[in-house]
This record gives C-alpha cells, sequence and structure tokens, in this order.
C-alpha cells in the first residue's frame, strides 16, 4: 500500500511539472505575440489597394500591398500568415489585448498611437487627397468649409478634416464613402492618395484634388504590443530587405493597377 501511495505520488508530481511547463508556454506566446510558426496579422479589408476580400486573395480572401507584405514578412521568417479583418478603430486594441500578434492596415505613425503601440520601419508615404465630382469648384482644402464632407472612421483623413475644424460625417467603409459622393449626398471625401486614386479608376466622374499646404505626408507602418522586440525585430529586417530589392515597389504597382472585384 505504501509503494503504491509512493507511486501516485510520483505520477502527481510529473502531473503537475507538466501542467506547469504548459502554462508557462502559453503565458510566453500570449506576451510574446506569435505563436509557433504563424503570426496573425490584424487589418481592416476596406482599404483598397492595401487590403480588401477578393475571391482569391493572396492570404485567403484577403489581398492587396499589405497583405503580400504580411505574407512575405511570415515568408522570411520561416511562419505562415493569417489575416483576422476588423474595423479599423478595433485594431490596436486587438493587438493590446494579444487577439492578433501585429496590426498591417495602411496605419500612419503618430505620436498617440506610438504610445499605445510599438512601430516598425516605415514601409510606405503617403499624402491625403480629396475626392470630388467632376465639375466639382472645391480646388483646395479651404473651399471645404461650407461643404458636406465625408470621411472614414479613424483614418488620418478624418483628423485631418478635425484639425481643420470642419464638420464632417464619417463612415466604417470606404466604399461607403465613395457611395455618399456618388449619389450626390456629400460634396467631398478625405482619404489616403493610393486609395482615393483606386477609387477614382473605379468610378466614373470623380476626381482627386490634391493641397499639400493643408496635407502633410505620412508614413505607413507595422505596429506590434509595445515591447515585442523580438517580433518588431523579425518584421524591420524583412521590410528593409523588402525596401532595398524593390519588392515593396513592385507590390505597389502591381496591385494599383489590379482590378478589384
Amino acid at each position: 500500500m505504501k509503494k503504491l501511495t509512493k507511486i501516485l505520488s510520483i505520477m502527481l508530481v510529473i502531473a503537475m511539472a507538466v501542467g506547469c511547463f504548459a502554462a508557462c508556454g502559453k503565458k510566453e506566446a500570449d506576451n510574446g505575440g506569435s505563436e509557433g510558426n504563424s503570426i496573425k496579422f490584424g487589418t481592416n479589408a476596406e482599404f483598397p489597394p492595401f487590403e480588401y476580400v477578393t475571391q482569391d486573395g493572396t492570404i485567403g480572401e484577403f489581398d492587396g500591398i499589405d497583405i503580400a507584405i504580411a505574407k512575405q514578412i511570415a515568408e522570411e521568417n520561416g511562419m505562415e500568415a493569417t489575416i483576422d479583418n476588423m474595423e479599423f478603430d478595433s485594431l490596436i486594441i486587438a493587438l493590446q489585448n494579444g487577439q492578433v500578434d501585429a496590426v498591417i492596415a495602411g496605419m500612419t505613425v503618430t505620436e498617440e498611437r506610438a504610445e499605445a503601440v510599438d512601430f516598425s520601419t516605415p514601409y510606405y508615404t503617403a499624402t491625403q487627397v480629396m475626392i470630388v465630382k467632376e465639375d466639382s469648384d472645391i480646388t483646395c482644402a479651404e473651399d471645404m468649409a461650407d461643404k458636406k464632407i465625408v470621411v472614414i472612421q479613424g483614418y488620418t483623413g478624418e483628423t485631418c478634416v478635425q484639425d481643420m475644424n470642419y464638420e464632417y460625417e464619417a463612415f466604417k467603409k470606404g466604399t461607403e464613402a465613395i457611395m455618399e459622393l456618388v449619389n450626390g449626398k456629400c460634396d467631398v471625401v478625405v482619404i489616403d492618395s493610393a486609395t482615393a486614386q483606386k477609387y477614382v479608376d473605379d468610378n466614373e466622374g470623380l476626381k482627386i484634388v490634391e493641397d499639400p499646404n493643408a496635407f502633410e505626408s505620412e508614413e505607413y507602418a507595422i505596429a506590434v504590443k509595445k515591447g515585442n522586440e523580438e517580433l518588431l525585430e523579425k518584421i524591420n529586417a524583412a521590410i528593409e530587405k523588402m525596401i532595398e530589392d524593390g519588392t515593396i515597389s513592385e507590390f505597389a504597382a502591381k496591385y494599383v493597377d489590379a482590378d478589384v472585384e
């Protein structure tokens, strides 16, 4: 009986040790960002040509400049990339909660966001522009003062319009904002330049108005959880390689000219 009790005690100790190692492993995965051989990117697939939903995507049903970059980053590190699509305003919260490992969503580097996340090396430079109808009398940002302005919620365009103290209406999807303009329900949409060009190409009767005096250039970067230096180093190494060998430029050229379904 004593021998059996001793054996059971040893088995219990082993079981507790295994459970401890498993718990520690899970804790490391939660704190370290990527788990195993995969990296989950959070995005908002309403921002062509950077990210959008399609029937045959680069990663699952998702495609675009950012999605191609995400896949390349994963492959450079011997990993597999997956995508979690959500509203733009939820991305940083999801990152902080460990729901995703990194965010790639045409996200502009700002001081406010840098307080909440760590940013990678920037991989794209853009600016805000105005999309209007071809017969519009808007020629600069000041002309928006008495117009109905539409922006996409959480995007840099919303911040720019706020800074100008103009009233506006915010939509969660770029397609919804553009349809407001196409249907004559607003006068102007403020959005990032590359995405603006895509919408103008896909919708007749629209044009882009630029105003360098009102809109400064901005840089897109990938966000990771604060303190996740290991993942950030992997991402930076891949980005820097893609910048040097022209891969990102190739992605940009490919997707700006692509037909978004």
